[in-house]
């Protein structure tokens, strides 16, 4: 447990750059054979490069790691940051979560660069419904699924916790599938881009999140500035869908945070209270775009538990 701690640590830590990082090239998918994990974990089936859409782009895959004992396990998702424009699904830190009875997956999503909003969400479903579809074939529980994600993609597990009801952003396969998902762990991720600018300390942001700059990672994310853009980003705000029936959150963010201000945890938060969904906003004091306090990981190890296992509380996943 100290180790799977510490590597929550770790990614928290590296996310401060990973927002706005450039996008770096993708990685040669391998055959997708079944194989071990690596050797700290054993006991634990990894399947690697799976596409989660027929014939689609090569970053609509995921890899899978399910432990070799146990039934019916309640799976977590993890959705990497940076940015939009960068960022990969190696290493996720939630394989920890094999030690304890969970299948876990992690997932790539096509990038700002290779086609704008809602492409994002539209992949984070799409690996929802298939892993849902073959949950049978890797003894994984259908109605206990969560996600989990820092920055960007705290941002994209938001929007699959508040649209699991919302059929606008299901395209492709596994239609007959529901994307809705039964716990969401956000860290610092954005909620309405236009709020940024609303709110007096976001003055302070940092350039790449500038509301009408070509090169801002908001502008290239929803394909032109944000003022010419408010239907879109209302589509891209996670507050636009909230309802009595989401996913339980965990929203967790530091309080110094200048590249995502805390205001837009605040904001997620109040909504959720007003629709009655279970909600926890942990604020660290004195963290920026990263957290370390040791009891991060607790938090987040008791968040699934309570919503993933047996007794969890978590939204109907049917």
């Amino acid at each position: 447990m100290k180790s799977f701690m510490c590597a929550l640590l770790l990614v928290f830590t590296l996310a401060v750059g990973g927002f706005a990082a450039e996008p770096k090239s993708t990685p040669k998918p391998s055959a997708g054979a079944p194989k071990k994990a690596p050797a700290e974990l054993p006991g634990v089936t990894a399947l690697r490069d799976v596409a989660y859409v027929g014939g689609g782009h090569e970053r609509q895959k995921l890899d899978l790691f399910v432990p070799e004992k146990g039934e019916n396990l309640p799976l977590v998702v993890w959705i990497h940051g940076g940015g939009w424009v960068g960022g990969s699904k190696e290493n996720p830190p939630a394989l920890g979560f094999t030690r304890s009875g969970y299948a876990v997956a992690s997932i790539n999503y096509r990038f700002s660069q290779h086609a704008v909003y809602p492409a994002q969400i539209e992949d984070c479903k799409a690996a929802i419904r298939w892993l849902r579809a073959n949950a049978a074939k890797h003894r994984i529980n259908p109605d206990k699924i969560g996600v989990w994600g820092a920055s960007a993609g705290g941002h994209l597990v938001a929007l699959l916790g508040t649209t699991g009801d919302v059929k606008e952003f299901d395209k492709g396969e596994n239609l007959g599938q529901s994307s809705r998902v039964q716990a969401v762990c956000d860290v610092f991720g954005p909620t309405d881009f236009l709020e940024y600018y609303n709110y007096a300390n976001a003055k302070l942001v940092a350039p790449s999140v500038l509301p009408d700059d070509a090169n801002s990672l908001l502008v290239r994310l929803v394909g032109g500035k944000l003022s010419e853009k408010k239907d879109v980003v209302a589509k891209a705000n996670p507050i636009t869908y909230v309802t009595k029936g989401d996913a339980p959150f965990l929203i967790m963010h530091g309080d110094k945070d200048l590249l995502v201000p805390l205001h837009q945890s605040e904001i997620l938060e109040k909504a959720l209270k007003k629709a009655d969904v279970p909600v926890t906003l942990y604020v660290e004091k004195g963290s920026g775009h990263g957290l370390r306090g040791p009891e991060v990981g607790k938090m987040v190890a008791a968040f699934f538990e309570k919503h993933l296992k047996a007794n969890g509380e978590g939204a109907a996943g049917k």
